[in-house]
């Protein structure tokens, strides 16, 4: 008997291992998942240019833009013309817009995408002509140019037309040739770096920290809720990338605010951990007032000299719904609100305004975002 009682004392402590673990994992995530090194990042770039060879689609002469662009261009090339006798229905004024992703180097390629500014009405099969792609400091880092891709169309003339996607804008993989860089080199952190959080939160810096020391001593401090500044340790200054890749396969368990996100339009709920709620009484139910007029015709008899009366009556029914009361106690949630609450047959929307009453109520602990 006493072995059975070991027996089922050892199974029941294997569960309750195996349950807490299954739960670590499922709520952990990897540091590379929400924090990322600190300046290695990606830069805008943009540019102003011009898409050619277009079937009539293009801009109209009332585009002044387009005009001195195409007389500034043609006039590189050594040709003088007359803007004011140009029709340029086969050419659009367009903005260039694409990423410079961290570490690519010169003759690396970029996507780029391809926006009308003009009044075209379509960039479809269109090519943009070499187009300079600046950073917000002014310097050009790439350079653009190719066949314009809208993945759309618009067929017609007049009010008979049919359109599919925006065909006024377009994409060039690898449209885009990188002629400078922004130097990203890691030798400067061979000593130390810093992760930035996605989301800043205290709780989720000083879990990162600690998760980092467990595994290579004390190199990591939490310097604000947003950044964990981190030693590179001796032995790995030589292998900055390696010892990168080692943080980012790190798993921690980040921690958020309780917040409850409601949609109006679609009556969706998604709400988080850690909600709670105070006890409370929630009564739902609804008032139904319908009135419905209708039109009478009194005719009189024949020969009577009387004339034909037309009135009016009114009915009026009231419909009053059984209210449903329902009552919580304070270790309820939301999941525990809600479900209550489909089971008395109240709506999305009601739903979601009994959440509105309860969080002005001071009842619900957690953010209430309505989107």
């Amino acid at each position: 008997m006493k072995r059975i009682g070991m027996i089922i004392s050892l199974v029941i402590c294997i569960c309750i291992m195996t349950t807490g673990v299954v739960f670590a994992d499922s709520a952990s995530t990897r540091i590379k998942d929400i924090a990322k090194v600190q300046g290695v990042r990606s830069n805008q770039l943009v540019g102003y240019g011009l898409v050619v060879g277009l079937n009539g689609t293009g801009d109209s002469n009332k585009m002044t833009q387009t005009m001195q662009s195409i007389g500034n261009m043609m006039q590189a090339f050594g040709v003088t013309i007359d803007t004011a006798n140009l029709k340029p229905k086969n050419v659009a004024a367009v903005i260039v817009t694409a990423t410079l992703p961290p570490f690519v180097r010169e003759g690396d390629t970029i996507d780029i995408t391809v926006s009308s500014i003009g009044d075209a009405t379509s960039i479809q099969g269109g090519t943009l002509v070499q187009t300079p792609l600046k950073a917000a400091n002014g310097n050009v880092y790439a350079v653009a140019q190719g066949a314009v891709s809208t993945g759309g169309f618009v067929a017609g003339r007049g009010g008979n037309t049919a359109q599919k996607n925006f065909p006024t804008v377009g994409t060039t993989p690898n449209g885009a040739i990188v002629e400078n860089t922004v130097e990203d080199d890691l030798a400067n952190m061979s000593s130390n770096l810093s992760l930035s959080l996605s989301k800043a939160d205290f709780t989720t810096a000083s879990r990162i920290a600690e998760a980092i020391n467990r595994q290579y001593g004390d190199v990591a401090k939490a310097a604000n809720p947003g950044r964990v500044d981190v030693v590179v340790p001796a032995y790995y200054r030589n292998d900055v990338v390696g010892f990168v890749a080692s943080l980012e396969d790190i798993y921690v368990t980040p921690d958020n605010i309780a917040k409850v996100v409601v949609n109006e339009r679609t009556g969706t709920i998604v709400m988080g951990g850690n909600v709670s709620v105070d006890d409370i009484a929630i009564t739902q139910g609804g008032l139904s007032v319908k009135i419905t007029k209708s039109t009478d015709v009194n005719q009189p008899g024949p020969f009577s000299m009387g004339r034909t009366v037309v009135t009016k009556a009114e009915d009026t029914e009231v419909d009053e719904a059984t209210a449903n009361s329902i009552v919580l106690p304070a270790t309820a949630n939301v999941n525990d609100i809600v479900g209550a609450l489909n089971s008395v047959g109240a709506t999305p929307r009601d739903i979601i305004s009994i959440l509105q009453a309860i969080k002005a109520s001071g009842a619900l602990h957690a953010e209430l975002e309505i989107i």
